[in-house]
C-alpha cells in the first residue's frame, strides 16, 4: 500500500487545451478517494496521469514519497480499472484473472493460489472456466476488478467502471467495491460523474470542475458545506435551489431573507454559524435550499416566518418520495451545473419569468397539480452565496 500525492499538477496538450490546472491532492494510505466532476472536467486525465499512461507537463506525482513523473507506467506498481472492461475474449476468466501474473512469470502454484483466493472474493469460483462472452456485464466487471486484486498492487485507480451497467447492477457493484477496498485496505482513486457513487464509496470526495480542484472533503461535509455555488448545485439530487434574495437585518439582532414576496426568518444558530452573513445586510446574496429541506406544511409544523405560499406546477410521486415543483416569482441564480441539468432534463423555468423551487415531500402529502399549497422550509438548513463570487458566505 502507498499513499499518492498530486502536487501542483497540470496537463497542457500540444494543442494549448488544458485539462488539469494545479491540481494537489494528498491520497492517504488506504484511503478511498472518489473525484468527481461534469464529463470532461479533467478528472480522467488526472488518474491516467497517476498511473503513467498521460505525461505531466507541470507539477508531481508522488507514490509511496516517490516522484514517479518520468517512472514507466509498468514500474509504477499500481493498477488500473477501466470503463471498458479490457477483457481478453479468447482467455477463460480465470486466464484474465491471472494474466498479469503470468507475464511476470509468477510460478503456477502461487498463480492457482491467488487467483483462487481473488475469485473467492468476487463471487467468481464458479465461472473460471467460462469465457467473457457467457458472463453478465457485472460479472465481467468483477474479472476486470479481480485482474487489478490478484496483482497486489500499491493502490487502485478507478476510471469510471460501473457506467456501463444498469442500475440495479450498479447498486449491487458498489457494495461490493466498497467491501474489497475496506477489507484489501488498498489505497485507491476512484473517478466517476456520478456523484451518488461519490457520496456512498469515498472517505472523501474531490469536486473537479474544468481542470481545477473546487472542493475536498467528507461527502457529509461536501453536503453540508459546499465551499461555492457550483459544488452546492453539483452535490444533491435534485439539485439545490437557488434564487437571488434580500437580506435584512433588524434592530434586535434578527435577521431575514426575502425573496418574491416570501420572508424567511434566518434563525440564531445559522447567523452564528455564518458570522459573515450580518456583512450583507441591506445587500442582496444568493439564498439556497435544499430540496429536502423542504415538507408539506399540513404535515409538518413549523415557526413563523418558515413558509412559502404557492401553487404546486408539477407533482412527482417516486414511492418513498414526491417531488413538488412550485414557482415563486424571484429570479434564479444560475449556475453552468444548473444550466446543463436543465438543458439534458428539459425542465422549464416559471411561466412568469420566475424560478420553479423543487420539494422533496413525504409521501403522506396529499398535494396535487394546480392546488395552493404551503411550504415549510426548514431554515437552520439555509445556504448562502455571494452574488458576485459563488462562495458560500461563513466567515
Amino acid at each position: 500500500m502507498a499513499g499518492i500525492e498530486l502536487d501542483r499538477v497540470s496537463k497542457v496538450y500540444a494543442d494549448g487545451t488544458r485539462a488539469v490546472t494545479d491540481l494537489s491532492i494528498d491520497v492517504m494510505d488506504g484511503e478511498f478517494l472518489v473525484v468527481v466532476g461534469p464529463s470532461g472536467c479533467g478528472k480522467t486525465t488526472a488518474l491516467r496521469m497517476i498511473a503513467g499512461l498521460e505525461r505531466i507537463s507541470d507539477g508531481e506525482v508522488r507514490i509511496d514519497g516517490e516522484v514517479v513523473n518520468e517512472v514507466p507506467a509498468r514500474d509504477r506498481d499500481v493498477a488500473m480499472v477501466f470503463q471498458s472492461y479490457a477483457l481478453y475474449p479468447h482467455l477463460t476468466v480465470f486466464d484474465n484473472i491471472a494474466f498479469g501474473l503470468t507475464l511476470r512469470k509468477v510460478p503456477r502454484s502461487v498463480v492457482e493460489r491467488r487467483v483462487r483466493e481473488v475469485a473467492e472474493v468476487l463471487e467468481l469460483g464458479e465461472h473460471l472456466r467460462r469465457k467473457p462472452r457467457h458472463l453478465s456485464g457485472g460479472q465481467r466487471q468483477r474479472v476486470a476488478m479481480g485482474r487489478a486484486i490478484v496483482r497486489e498492487p500499491r493502490a487502485f485507480l478507478m476510471d469510471e467502471p460501473l457506467s456501463n451497467l444498469d442500475a440495479k447492477l450498479r447498486m449491487q457493484m458498489r457494495a461490493q467495491i466498497a467491501r474489497i477496498q475496506r477489507d484489501l485496505g488498498v489505497t485507491t482513486v476512484y473517478v466517476t460523474h456520478d456523484q451518488t457513487e461519490a457520496m456512498t464509496l469515498g472517505d472523501r470526495v474531490a469536486v473537479v470542475r474544468a481542470g481545477v480542484l473546487q472542493q475536498i472533503a467528507s461527502p457529509q461535509d461536501l453536503y453540508d458545506q459546499p465551499v461555492d455555488m457550483s459544488v452546492a448545485g453539483f452535490i444533491g439530487a435534485p439539485a439545490m435551489n437557488m434564487v437571488i434574495a434580500g437580506f435584512d437585518v433588524d434592530d434586535d439582532g434578527g435577521a431575514a431573507v426575502s425573496f418574491g414576496g416570501h420572508r424567511l426568518t434566518v434563525p440564531g444558530i445559522v447567523l452564528r454559524r455564518r458570522p459573515a452573513l450580518r456583512a450583507y445586510a441591506g445587500r442582496r446574496l444568493v439564498l439556497g435550499i435544499r430540496p429536502e429541506d423542504m415538507e408539506d406544511a399540513s404535515i409538518v409544523g413549523g415557526p413563523d416566518g418558515s413558509t412559502i405560499e404557492s401553487v404546486a406546477d408539477l407533482v412527482e410521486a417516486m414511492g418513498a418520495d414526491v417531488m413538488v415543483h412550485f414557482p415563486v416569482a424571484a429570479e434564479q441564480a444560475r449556475t453552468e451545473e444548473r444550466e446543463t441539468l436543465d438543458r439534458e432534463s428539459g425542465r422549464v423555468r416559471a411561466a412568469d419569468g420566475g424560478t420553479l423551487l423543487v420539494g422533496r415531500f413525504s409521501p403522506r402529502t396529499r398535494v396535487f397539480e394546480g392546488q395552493p399549497i404551503t411550504v415549510r422550509v426548514d431554515t437552520e438548513g439555509l445556504h448562502f452565496f455571494d452574488p458576485e463570487t459563488g462562495r458560500s458566505i461563513r466567515r
